[in-house]
């Protein structure tokens, strides 16, 4: 997408230029406290791996990594946050991906590809950490809402939405197309009702094909 039409896409989208959210690197912090989180995760990493994520404890995690589990606490909060913080880096590739990869799910392509593309590789990067997310997304549900990731998919499909239907309320219509996606959906759709990821993306265009018809 040009500058000009990135211009006018975020003033139609309702938001402010220069305001995109996005989760960028973590903010700077001493040697000693990275190291005491680089064992924190890793140690949640390794529980996730050879028992799943609901076996996370923060009680674990200290045990599991040899620091404090006040410590922790401190430093995370509690297991919700320690399992979106284990999908950050993930996300932020992801992130990258649709905000400055190559097209059609960077920019470059028309919005409608953009839009496409942005949706299936969200059903693949779901699919790829269903477990973990379908865990934090259950410890705390209404987080996900205030999630530097979420804002950032909301506003991304939000300017797409605007550039598509500049009449449109964009900011609606990207919550509610986002809405499927939630991992407790997506876990009932490809677990519980075991349909492939290919079945779901073709489901999601189907789905955006009924607003051309009469």
């Amino acid at each position: 997408m040009g500058t000009e039409n990135s211009r006018a896409t975020e003033r139609t989208a309702g938001f402010p230029r220069g305001l995109l959210p996005t989760l960028g690197a973590p903010a700077p912090e001493r040697a000693d406290a990275a190291r005491n989180r680089g064992k924190i995760l890793d140690a949640a990493a390794r529980i996730v791996a050879e028992k799943g994520p609901e076996a996370v404890t923060m009680n674990q995690v200290a045990h599991a990594s040899g620091i404090g589990v006040g410590t922790v606490y401190r430093r995370f909060g509690d297991v919700s946050r320690l399992l979106w913080a284990l999908l950050d880096e993930r996300e932020r590739r992801f992130q990258e991906a649709y905000m400055s990869g190559p097209p059609p799910l960077g920019p470059g392509a028309p919005a409608a590809e953009r839009l496409d593309a942005f949706l299936d590789a969200l059903v693949d990067r779901i699919a790829e950490q269903r477990e973990i997310l379908l865990a934090a997304h259950s410890a705390a549900p209404r987080a996900r809402y205030h999630s530097g990731a979420y804002r950032v998919m909301h506003t991304h499909v939000a300017l797409l939405l605007g550039q598509l239907r500049p009449e449109a309320d964009g900011a609606l219509l990207a919550h509610l197309l986002l809405a499927p996606f939630s991992p407790d959906v997506m876990h009932h759709l490809s677990v519980e009702r075991e349909l492939s990821g290919e079945r779901l993306k073709a489901g999601v265009r189907e789905l955006l094909a009924l607003r051309d018809r009469p």
